[in-house]
């Protein structure tokens, strides 16, 4: 794998991680200022902030396999 190539998935891994806490703020904010009024929208944008989650750890996971594939190579 050549550096462009982990360039972006480090690229990657850091917009999953912002979406992430994007989505995570948003959760927050409906905790923190509409509860329990606005119960009908926890479970969409939990399941939102979980979605992003999951597409945060698939990233950093490819980023690392990748990295650990450059250490081997010679």
């Amino acid at each position: 794998m050549d550096a462009d190539e982990l360039k972006r998935l480090e690229k990657d891994v850091k917009k999953c991680k912002r979406i992430a806490t994007e989505w995570a703020s948003q959760l927050h904010d409906l905790v923190e200022d509409r509860l329990p009024a606005g119960y009908e929208a926890l479970p969409g944008i939990a399941d939102s902030t979980y979605a992003a989650c999951i597409a945060w750890r698939d990233a950093v996971a490819r980023l690392e396999a990748a990295q650990a594939t450059e250490e081997e190579t010679p």
